[in-house]
């Protein structure tokens, strides 16, 4: 709920294709996040293991998060992971 509401203050007053950019930018931001968590964990020792257990854990599910609320906004993300925004009269715009 909290994550629905920081959303929605972030867009608040933005076109559609203003807040679909945001929504592409957060999940890159995301997705950058959880790589450096997943690489810090690999080399983690005794109780940083645990720390970034929890930031994996937490950088997948708001990226789980996010990525249900760009499909609900018609992003469409191809095989590749590459996010792709179809936009009206514009050809495919890969982030």
């Amino acid at each position: 709920m909290h994550e629905e509401y920081y959303l929605n203050k972030m867009i608040e007053g933005k076109s559609e294709n203003e807040k679909k950019l945001e929504l592409m930018r957060t999940i890159n931001e995301t997705k950058e996040r959880l790589k450096i968590a997943i690489s810090n964990f690999e080399y983690a020792e005794d109780d940083m293991i645990d720390y970034y257990i929890y930031q994996i854990k937490a950088n997948q599910s708001k990226l789980d998060f996010l990525i249900k609320n760009a499909k609900k906004m018609g992003i469409v993300f191809s095989r590749s992971n590459d996010i792709s925004l179809r936009m009206y009269g514009i050809n495919e715009m890969v982030v």
